[in-house]
């Protein structure tokens, strides 16, 4: 726990700053930034990238003529006035002009309007002011370095007086404003080819105008408000002042074309208003002096995806820029400089701990903070007349450096704990979300490589962003979300957390969330995981045995138990690779499947062995490995839903000493401990994916799993290792059947499908006649995996062989795509008659739930069937009916009136039946 305040903390974070200091990479300079008027401080080049700082904004876009003070050398009339058109999408930046920038090579139009006036504009943008010179004729052609040097009138009076060099007036320079520069930077791509350029805020605009030795004005307050020389605007908004100034222009004639241009801005991400540049001045860390060191240390750092390590965290440390530290603010850590108050005798101080402070000022800090940091003073040791002080600089540091500063200042180094340091640091693992590879991500990289010559982190997962079900942005004031307090009341924070940690938002991408995401997440893991809990304990509990945690019986224990077991081995082993990759959603995603192989399966295809009376007629052996299973199962994702497994855990282990008492407490379970078997994982998933694919079958046919059939029928490679499980097959699809062909026959043919994605780069034009070919059946396999086809050869990655059945042939091919499942779907009146029976057990096992039987309490049956088929079937499967439902008896016809009489419909008949307990 640490806080930025803390003294503690602030020492840490003065440290970092000398250090800095002490490597050269500290500097101060008077140069454009952001600057946010509404915050009133200056801001770094990362924190408008952040979020949707930068966003589309609308502003006005004018194009201005600007009259040259010698037109002489134009093509046209000599004695009429030659006009330079300049656009700019910041008319309050017109009022500090100082200079016009042209492309020296571009080309320049002169235009002769029917006035006599020429117009100056890069030659490529004439047509965008087509209306605008409806009345020119192009007379003449200039590159821009013919302009170069040309001087012009200013538009506005306010710094006139810098048409002449006055060394005595601080704003001056070493050359006369108001002429025209060369800039590599101009293009015509928008606007008029000349930009306009004011140097106190415009970064190009600086480096150009500067480097020509020109001055630099900024009549413009910490607030964003023109300052007293803007006469007509002083006091106003730069921003609010445009529609004036645009007004201005058009009155005196200087105003060409106003347009509205929409283009991405940026914004405060403190207060949300829009920032302008402003120059100032401002203390730097020298990051370009150590990019290339930062782009090295990236490479030993894995980022979740890992797309962003070379893309957009790679990207922005290339163009990484030095970074401005300073803030105009009054909260936040001290910039730890003290300078002398003359500057005629300069001296500058730069401190890194209390014990420095103490030494120099003789009293030792207990709060870093202004104004009580600013309260220290000392005489300047530089000023023999001792006249001088040495004050605080007066500005804090940005809140990302303290943020950037927490590896090491959340433990007081240097000061202390060095040694946990050493051994803690870098970090293992960090996550925020994508755009903190421009904010938090970036300051820890910078500091941490500036100061450590190392990462700040070893891994970090940066997730996307959460949007409403619409895909819009979650918004407090759309109230477009259900909020979490009832999320969690209604379906569980186990609910939540998995669906964060299972979905693409811990991959980076935005994922959007819905009640009804949430809902699936409850119906497809959380119940499923604790029916199984609840069919355990269900059982166990009849034949009161304590299981024991059996993880591998040996290769005499029953089929399905030895399966579960090699599969949670696989479960172990593929969540902990893809926790060790930080693949959050790879490893939930296992979970999942496995959830589905124990409940739909291994359980399903194993109840009659849990089924027992409480006398030892249950297969114990079966218990102890659901025990297991269960046990492992809920350490596996304990931390993807830690409040259903600890609650899990309690109820499976309470009472037992020699395991933990919390689920959280357990070690994670090596997956060599528990009976490796891939080849029956193998062939067991493939019979179960022939079982979902028949019921498949089933249910397009409409016929219902309680309707048995004669046979089930597997087709294609490897179909003969699915015999030894014939039995499990035959009760799952309620069949009487199972065979199994190498050969498929006419039940199936294979399609050739091209990647189009693949083949189009590489065939152009050309793949249209693969895709014919593939059609048309003049195709090929090989046995190295290419496939010819209509004369070009096709790699394994640029086609799909698919098996499709003809009309009337009730098939379907495996997802493995190498054989196909067909249903023999003729029913026989004996089946018919079955299927009845199995109906009618479905009707009376409900009727038990209903009447909170215990599952193993006996019942006395009377049974009163409308239909005569459907008493037929019951009598003649009357055995099979009594041993599913418990009866002791079965009579036909009405119960006894004290009975309780339930009404159902089986084969659409009515039927009435009666039970109690025996």
């Amino acid at each position: 726990d640490y806080k930025t305040m803390d003294l503690d903390y602030m020492e840490s974070v003065m440290w970092a700053f000398k250090q800095l200091w002490d490597k050269g990479l500290i500097y101060q300079s008077n140069r454009v930034l952001p600057y946010s008027w509404g915050a009133e401080t200056p801001l770094s080049n990362h924190e408008i990238r952040l979020d949707d700082a930068t966003r589309p904004r609308q502003d006005p876009a004018v194009t201005v003529a600007f009259e040259l003070d010698d037109p002489s050398g134009i093509p046209g009339d000599a004695d009429t006035p030659a006009k330079i058109l300049a656009w700019t999408t910041t008319p309050w930046t017109l009022p500090s002009n100082l200079a016009l920038a042209v492309g020296p090579e571009l080309d320049y139009a002169v235009m002769l309007d029917s006035d006599g006036s020429r117009y100056l504009l890069g030659e490529a943008v004439i047509g965008s002011y087509e209306k605008q010179l409806e009345n020119a004729t192009q007379v003449g052609t200039l590159k821009g370095s013919d302009l170069v040097g040309r001087t012009y009138t200013p538009i506005f009076p306010y710094f006139a007086d810098m048409a002449e060099v006055d060394p005595t007036k601080p704003h001056h320079g070493t050359e006369r404003a108001f002429q025209i520069l060369a800039g590599d930077f101009i293009d015509t791509s928008e606007g008029t080819g000349v930009v306009h350029m004011a140097p106190g805020f415009g970064e190009d605009d600086q480096r150009v105008v500067g480097g020509a030795g020109i001055g630099m004005v900024v009549p413009v307050d910490d607030s964003g408000r023109f300052t007293d020389d803007v006469v007509e605007w002083a006091g106003q908004n730069v921003l609010e002042a445009n529609s004036g100034i645009i007004k201005h222009l058009r009155e005196t004639g200087q105003l060409v074309r106003h347009d509205s241009y929409t283009h991405n801005y940026p914004h405060c991400w403190r207060t949300d208003t829009p920032i302008i540049y402003k120059a100032m001045p401002s203390w730097y860390v020298k990051v370009t002096d150590i990019r290339d060191r930062m782009l090295e240390t990236n490479q030993a750092i894995n980022w979740v995806p890992s797309h962003i390590q070379n893309g957009r965290f790679g990207q922005w440390l290339e163009g990484a820029r030095d970074w401005s530290i300073s803030r105009n603010r009054f909260w936040g850590s001290p910039i730890p400089v003290w300078v002398s108050d003359n500057p005629d005798y300069p001296r500058m101080d730069c401190y890194g701990s209390l014990d420095e402070l103490e030494a120099d000022f003789g009293v030792r800090p207990t709060n870093l903070h202004r104004p009580y940091i600013d309260e220290l003073v000392r005489p300047n040791p530089d000023d023999p007349t001792g006249a001088s002080m040495m004050r605080r600089v007066p500005e804090v540091l940005d809140c990302w450096f303290e943020s950037g500063s927490m590896p090491f200042a959340q433990v007081h180094y240097p000061f202390e704990n060095k040694d946990w340091f050493d051994e803690h640091f870098p970090a293992d693992f960090i996550v925020e979300y994508i755009n903190q590879s421009r904010g938090w991500f970036y300051t820890l990289h910078v500091l941490a490589t500036a100061l450590f010559d190392r990462p700040a982190f070893q891994n970090v997962i940066c997730h996307g962003i959460l949007l409403a079900d619409d895909g819009a942005k979650l918004s407090k004031k759309l109230r477009n979300y259900t909020e979490p307090e009832l999320i969690f009341e209604n379906q569980g924070s186990d609910a939540l957390r998995w669906y964060f940690m299972s979905t693409n938002i811990v991959r980076g991408g935005d994922t959007r969330i819905s009640d009804q995401a949430i809902d699936d997440v409850v119906r497809q893991v959380i119940l499923p995981i604790w029916n199984a809990y609840s069919f355990f304990t269900l059982y166990a509990n009849v034949e009161g045995h304590r299981a024991t945690f059996t993880p591998d019986p040996g290769p005499d224990a029953d089929l399905l138990d030895r399966y579960i077991l090699a599969k949670t081995r696989d479960l172990v082993a593929a969540v902990e690779t893809n926790m060790d990759d930080y693949d959050l959603p790879g490893a939930a995603m296992e979970i999942q499947a496995f959830i589905d192989a124990l409940n739909n399966w291994y359980i399903r295809r194993s109840r009659d062995r849990f089924w027992g009376t409480g006398e030892g007629g249950a297969d114990l052996a079966g218990l102890d490995t659901l025990f297991t299973v269960l046990v492992t199962l809920t350490q596996v994702a304990a931390p993807f839903l830690p409040m259903i497994t600890e609650e899990i855990w309690s109820g499976l282990c309470n009472g037992d000493d020699t395991m933990p008492p919390s689920v959280h407490l357990s070690t994670w379970p090596a997956a060599a401990t528990y009976g490796d078997d891939p080849g029956l994982v193998a062939a067991m998933d493939r019979l179960r994916d022939v079982a979902s694919t028949g019921l498949r079958l089933r249910e397009d046919q409409s016929l219902r799993v309680r309707l048995p059939l004669a046979s089930v029928t597997i087709a294609g490679r490897d179909a003969s290792t699915l015999e030894p499980f014939a039995d499990l097959l035959r009760d799952e699809l309620n069949v009487k059947d199972v065979h199994v062909t190498e050969e498929i026959g006419d039940l199936a043919t294979f399609i050739l499908r091209p990647e189009g994605k693949t083949l189009g780069p590489r065939l152009g034009k050309d793949v249209q006649a693969v895709f014919g070919a593939a059609r048309s059946g003049d195709w090929t396999a090989n046995d190295d995996g290419t496939v010819d086809v209509g004369g070009y050869l096709l790699q394994p990655d640029e086609y799909e062989l698919a098996l499709e059945s003809p009309e009337g042939v009730v098939a379907a091919a495996l997802r493995s795509n190498d054989a196909v499942v067909t249903l023999d779907t003729d029913v026989t009146p004996e089946l018919e008659a079955e299927g009845l029976a199995r109906d009618v057990v479905r009707e009376i096992q409900n009727a038990r739930k209903a009447e909170d039987l215990v599952v193993t309490d006996r019942i006395d049956l009377w049974i009163d069937a409308a239909s005569a088929t459907v008493a037929a079937a019951i009598g003649n499967h009357e055995a099979y009916i009594a041993e599913q439902v418990l009866g002791t008896s079965i009579t036909m016809g009405a119960g006894p009136d004290d009975v309780s009489t339930h009404e159902a419909t089986v084969g659409g008949e009515p039927l009435r039946f009666s039970l109690k307990v025996s």
